[in-house]
């Protein structure tokens, strides 16, 4: 499949995206979402859930940055993209308690016609070890 502009403009809107996240430059990210968004906590754990729109995708993010201390960074390895999907390839690190983990993830984003995400999922190469670090 060729890459079109669209492709092109939904992995950067990506990486973008990602970059701000590490920065915690949160007002960057909450640009790329929009009120209609869903985003997608998983079944278990704390932040187990399906946030909709922006207020409630905000609340998740700053409950994600108390349990991992601010710590969140991630390394992405590759992006794959076609007009429908973006997916992401990375580790992450965070620490929690004195304790830092490192943990590979895929991510799943559904752009919407600009390129800012309409919904999200992640998934953890050891989803039941991320949700109780987090626990711990």
């Amino acid at each position: 499949m060729a890459v079109t502009n669209t492709v092109q403009r939904n992995i950067d809107m990506a990486r973008k995206g990602y970059a701000a996240f590490d920065k915690q430059d949160i007002e960057a990210v909450m640009s790329l979402i929009t009120d209609e968004t869903v985003w997608h906590g998983g079944t278990r754990g704390p932040l187990a859930g399906d946030f909709k729109g922006k207020a409630q995708i905000l609340d998740f993010f700053m409950r994600f940055g108390q349990l991992t201390e601010g710590s969140y960074k991630a390394d992405i390895h590759d992006m794959l993209g076609n007009e429908e999907h973006t997916v992401t390839l990375g580790t992450s690190k965070i620490t929690r308690n004195g304790k830092t983990r490192e943990d590979r993830f895929v991510d799943v984003v559904h752009p919407d016609s600009q390129g800012r995400v309409k919904e999200f999922w992640r998934f953890f190469e050891d989803q039941v070890g991320a949700i109780e670090f987090l626990e711990s």
